[in-house]
Order: structure tokens, then C-alpha cells, then sequence
């Protein structure tokens, strides 16, 4: 109905997340939940940094790159269509400095994901964990940019129910992985591996349907688009219809003209010609011939 636009981004980017998810613990729990060697004695719950270590190691790499690249390019088309009026503008600077901190941290976050796939948590633990606050932080952080710009964004255009939706979208997003953060932190400090690896699982489900409501952050943009498109066939159709009036009325003219000036010629023709001929009966040479006298009236 819309078509393929801005929206398809954040959508494309989420459900590669998901399923890259869901090839992971399928295909851990159709091998029978192995034991990993990344896993601690204790643990039978698998970490996703365990199966990404493992031979999914090369799929965890791609598709985590290819939902970070992807999804942060919908913040830079976001920050376009601000900037271009497709969506509510910034009306301040304050707003505008906003938005690029929420793309840088966003960017940060994309790194941090990048680099723990890359450094697994078997052969690189410690580089791997820290990859891993910087993922998680750089997306919190940047989600309470987001919500600092639409917090002011909605002062001024109230108009935009969209604005507090996703508002408030994000603003649960930020208290849920905080408190998840926060809790597998404790776990893992407290040697509750199983426990923290089912919290990790949740908090990747979590970032799935954060990244997915960026999808109603464009739907103003589609409507805008699609207005225009409206408004331009009925400019363009208004046109074409006033050059076929044009072209009637032209037609129209000439028709006129032309029976009007066949009609003036065949009458003035015909008139020129009666007195033509009437005057040559009675002129021959140029010399008026006699007219013939009325004999005289006889009385009975």
C-alpha cells in the first residue's frame, strides 16, 4: 500500500536480529544443549556469546553487523527527514545537538556489538565483556537522547501523537535495560550463570522490539510523501486538462472562423454577384444602354 520506504529500514534491521536469535538457540537446543567450553562447570544454560563462539561464529559476525549498520542508518535517515521538514522539525539547537548525540552513541553501540562477535568470549573474555557494556550502553545512551529531543520536539508539535508514542516506547526501553543490565551484572558477579544467561537472552529479545519501533518514528514521513504524491498528480492533471480546454477552445475558434468566413464569403459572393450581373444586363462597354419607352396609357 505505501510501498518500499523509509519505514522498511528499522523492520529489515530488527528481523535480522531476530532471526539471527533464533538460529542460535535452535540450533543450540537441536544439538542437545551442549556444554561449551566458554561455559562455566556450572553452567547449562548457554550464553549468546557461547554459541557465537562456537560454529555460528561467522553468522553472529554478519548478522549482528548487518542489524547495527542497518539500524543506524535509521537514525541518520531520521536526522534527513528532520532536517528536510518530512518529519517535525527541530525547532532548536538544543535539539539538533540532541539528535547527533543520539547517532554518535548509536554508532558506539554498533561498534561494541561488532567487536564482541568478533572477540568471542572463549579466546577473548575480557576484551569481549567490555564490548559488551559498550553495546548495551551505547544504545541506552543514545535512547535517552532520543527521548531528551522528543520530550522538546513534543512541546512544539503536540499535533504528533507519533512523538509521544515513541516517546514513551523508548522511555521503557531505557528503565527495562537498565534494570536488566543492572541484574545480570549481579548475577554474573554472584556466579548465577544460568540465571544471567536467560537475563542476556531477554535483553536480545528486548533490543528486537526496541529497534523495531522506529518503525512508527517514520510513518509522518510516508504520509507527507504521500500527499505530495497526491497533490502532484492532481497539479499535473489540472494541467493536462487545461491544455485539452485550451486545445477545444482553439479548435472551437478556428471552426468558427472558418464557417463564419465561409458564410461572409458565399453571401457577399452571392449579393456581389446579383448586382454584378444585374448591372451587366444594363451596361455593355461601359455604355448605358437606352431604356425603352412606356407606351402611353390608351382610354377606353
Amino acid at each position: 500500500m505505501w510501498g518500499i520506504s523509509y519505514w522498511a529500514v528499522p523492520i529489515f534491521s530488527s528481523l535480522v536480529w531476530l532471526a539471527m536469535l533464533l538460529a542460535m538457540l535452535i540450533t543450540w537446543t537441536t544439538e542437545g544443549s551442549p556444554h561449551y567450553p566458554s561455559m562455566d562447570p556450572s553452567q547449562h544454560i548457554a550464553y549468546i556469546s557461547d554459541v557465537g563462539a562456537q560454529g555460528l561464529k561467522p553468522l553472529f559476525i554478519a548478522m549482528s553487523a548487518v542489524t547495527v549498520v542497518t539500524f543506524d542508518l535509521a537514525f541518520i535517515l531520521e536526522r534527513w527527514l528532520r532536517h528536510t521538514g518530512r518529519l517535525a522539525h527541530n525547532t532548536s539547537l538544543t535539539q539538533k545537538i540532541l539528535s547527533f548525540l543520539s547517532i554518535i552513541a548509536a554508532i558506539a553501540g554498533g561498534v561494541g556489538l561488532i567487536l564482541l562477535s568478533i572477540f568471542d568470549t572463549l579466546r577473548h573474555p575480557h576484551l569481549h565483556d567490555g564490548f559488551l557494556v559498550l553495546f548495551i550502553a551505547g544504545y541506552i545512551i543514545s535512547a535517552i537522547f532520543i527521548c531528551a529531543e522528543y520530550q522538546r520536539l513534543g512541546i512544539h508539535f503536540r499535533e504528533h501523537s507519533v512523538l509521544r508514542y515513541s516517546f514513551w516506547i523508548k522511555l521503557f526501553f531505557i528503565l527495562v535495560e537498565i534494570a536488566m543490565a543492572i541484574a545480570f551484572g549481579v548475577c554474573q558477579n554472584q556466579g548465577k550463570y544460568n540465571a544471567a544467561a536467560v537475563l542476556e537472552w531477554i535483553i536480545a529479545l528486548i533490543f528486537f522490539f526496541y529497534v523495531l519501533s522506529f518503525f512508527i518514528d517514520f510513518m509522518p514521513a510516508v504520509r507527507k510523501k504521500h500527499h505530495q504524491s497526491r497533490a502532484t498528480e492532481m497539479d499535473v492533471a489540472m494541467e493536462q486538462g487545461d491544455a485539452t480546454l485550451s486545445s477545444r477552445h482553439h479548435r472551437n475558434g478556428a471552426s468558427n472562423g472558418y464557417m463564419n468566413g465561409y458564410g461572409d464569403g458565399y453571401t457577399n459572393g452571392h449579393t456581389n454577384g446579383q448586382n454584378n450581373g444585374y448591372e451587366n444586363d444594363h451596361q455593355q462597354n461601359g455604355v448605358v444602354k437606352p431604356t425603352e419607352p412606356v407606351p402611353a396609357s390608351q382610354n377606353f
